[in-house]
């Protein structure tokens, strides 16, 4: 009988902590807005008119010198930006057990980016190769998205994004062999999504991530895209905007880094 009660007190006492794991409370204000947010993404993914992957245009990168027997090796080997910040955010994140949820999944995304674009740009011509590029963006895009929704709306909001975003983006990055419709609404929607979050008051508790600063460097590394052969030539040949595109991409998640220092107080969010 007193093993019986002492085990009833047990269960008891682990019944609290279970709750405030796995909330079931009715959704927040902001909860609903998230929602709204994401219904309305995933029905442009679905409805809008198909983007055919032939009809897209296939970048021609302009740095194509061989380095070390390695080509392409500008925009191959600066994908190793993204192997060294994904493993410091895994070192940084086991001593931060209050981490907002998708640190993990960005920093494993990262890692998973710096393989998948290196076996894309070892031979940039075979369009299959684009779909392993992707798909470690996407991990690495959820990862950032619920990173954003712990911070601003709720930590069960974060977990849920992570693992919708997540479902969605590898979907999206397979399909987009054939219709690049839902691959565009994930990236620059989701992205839409990331600035509005980021324009809305941390919750209490946040870690303090700056997440303007991961949106900067994201844009830095689009405009540095989009000038490719315009800074090949600024430089003299020396770096192409592809690779410093990559070098950009890798530091979005300085911000997040920092948030994770193991001494001192957490910045503030700006």
């Amino acid at each position: 009988m007193l093993r019986a009660n002492h085990h009833a007190r047990e269960t008891d006492a682990l019944l609290p902590s279970v709750s405030r794991r796995f909330s079931f409370a009715p959704p927040q204000v902001r909860e609903k807005y998230l929602i709204g947010a994401l219904f309305v993404l995933t029905l442009v993914a679905l409805l809008a008119p198909a983007l055919p992957a032939s009809a897209w245009h296939i970048p021609h990168f302009v740095d194509t010198r061989t380095w070390l027997g390695v080509p392409n090796a500008g925009d191959v080997l600066s994908n190793l930006a993204f192997l060294a910040m994904g493993a410091w955010g895994l070192l940084r994140l086991r001593a931060h057990p209050d981490a907002p949820a998708g640190a993990g999944c960005l920093f494993v995304g990262l890692i998973l980016t710096c393989i998948g674009s290196c076996i894309y740009h070892l031979d940039p011509d075979a369009p299959q190769r684009l779909v392993a590029d992707r798909l470690g963006m996407a991990v690495a895009f959820a990862g950032f998205l619920g990173i954003a929704a712990s911070e601003r709306i709720s930590m069960r909001a974060g977990q849920a994004v992570v693992v919708l975003v997540t479902v969605a983006g590898l979907l999206a990055a397979w399909v987009a062999r054939e219709n690049l419709t839902p691959w565009v609404v994930v990236q620059f929607g989701g992205m839409a999504l990331a600035v509005g979050l980021a324009l809305t008051r941390p919750r209490p508790g946040a870690l303090g991530v700056s997440l303007g600063g991961v949106i900067f460097f994201y844009a830095l590394a689009k405009l540095f895209e989009l000038g490719d052969v315009t800074i090949f030539e600024a430089t003299g040949h020396i770096v192409s905007g592809h690779t410093l595109k990559h070098l950009a991409a890798a530091l979005a998640a300085w911000p997040v880094i920092r948030a994770l220092r193991p001494t001192g107080s957490a910045p503030s969010p700006r």
